[in-house]
């Protein structure tokens, strides 16, 4: 299992709550915590918190790839809606020819 070192404030965002809360939480729940070089403290995720963040992150690039394919079929309809129709007799005239 990865290690996974968040700050409060991404804490609070995988949680849903304030940055404070996140801090109330992670020490009810006694996550290690470490200050970084960065003066940042950071809590290490459980297992549970990790797979929650990893669902998160799954979720959010489905929606991602989701957006994209909606994209390119929107932009595949305007294509295909600006092509001129071909009329049957210059197909039967094509296909004898």
């Amino acid at each position: 299992m990865p290690q996974i070192w968040m700050t409060y404030d991404e804490l609070a965002a995988l949680m849903g709550c304030d940055p404070a809360q996140a801090r109330g939480a992670a020490a009810a729940i006694r996550l290690d915590r470490r200050r970084s070089r960065d003066g940042h403290t950071r809590a290490k995720l459980t297992p549970a918190l990790i797979a929650a963040f990893l669902d998160g992150v799954l979720a959010q690039r489905l929606e991602q790839e989701i957006a994209a394919c909606a994209g390119d079929l929107h932009a595949l309809r305007e294509r295909m809606t600006m092509r001129p129709a071909i009329a049957p007799q210059q197909l039967r005239r094509s296909a004898a020819g």
